[in-house]
């Protein structure tokens, strides 16, 4: 974790957002909290994230994605570097999607 971001502040956004219940109060939230461009900000890292676990190469993404490569780069130095926050949500939906398959 890094300890530039721990505050009280942050501690209250993630506890909102463990209060989320369904992908409508999700929607709600998010839509309220960030702008449109941030949110599919965020979504875009996200799904790069899932390709390049998925192997998938550097055109491939842009071409899927729209990513510049110095996104897809941050991302990639995340997975590799990082806390292990995108393998751990990855990893989890990859099983859910497992136990309902």
């Amino acid at each position: 974790m890094n300890k530039k971001i721990k505050s009280e502040a942050v501690d209250a956004l993630f506890d909102a957002i463990m209060c989320l219940k369904t992908r409508d109060e999700c929607y709600s939230f998010f839509e309220d909290l960030c702008t449109i461009n941030e949110l599919l900000s965020l979504s875009q890292r996200f799904e790069v994230a899932a390709m390049l676990k998925q192997h998938k190469t550097y055109l491939e993404i842009t071409e899927k994605t729209g990513a510049s490569t110095a996104t897809i780069s941050r991302v990639n130095r995340a997975l590799n570097y990082g806390n292990d926050g995108y393998e751990m949500v990855l990893g989890r939906m990859d099983s859910q999607a497992s136990d309902a398959g």
